[in-house]
């Protein structure tokens, strides 16, 4: 079952964007305008979710945003840089076509953000690339 995850000083993350945790997986949906300090509370709580989870993968479901801009474009390549960087992969969510069509008309391409066209692919994407160790310990794969 799905549950909030705790903020890093142990206040669910609900007042600003959830953050749902699914096994191994973070789960964020976005919804209408992202502000910068909205924005830069993300990035801070996916990031200390995922070193104190140790989550091996993030889910953005961007279904509920009407326009991205090249602010949210920038966004989200930070936060899959971050993830990256503590070994997490991203996966892009419920992109609308006027969306992709205004990324590629803005030239961001928004590297190391995988994309999947459901939250169902997405889960099934991370399982087959789930990493069988991180730094800080290893971990033991299912037979």
């Amino acid at each position: 079952m799905s549950q909030p995850f705790p903020g890093p000083h142990g206040a669910s993350v609900s007042g600003h964007v959830p953050v749902l945790r699914l096994g191994e997986v973070l789960l964020v949906t976005l919804q209408g305008d992202l502000h910068d300090s909205t924005a830069q509370q993300l990035q801070d709580d996916l990031a200390q979710t995922i070193v104190r989870s140790g989550a091996t993968g993030v889910i953005i479901d961007i279904s509920g945003v009407e326009i991205v801009d090249s602010f949210l474009g920038r966004v989200l390549a930070e936060i899959a840089g971050q993830t990256g960087l503590l070994a997490a992969r991203t996966v892009l969510v419920g992109m609308r076509p006027a969306v992709a069509i205004t990324l590629v008309e803005l030239g961001l391409t928004l590297p190391g953000v995988h994309t999947a066209l459901s939250t169902e692919v997405a889960m099934e994407l991370l399982r087959q690339q789930a990493p069988s160790s991180r730094f800080g310990g290893l971990r033991q794969e299912s037979q």
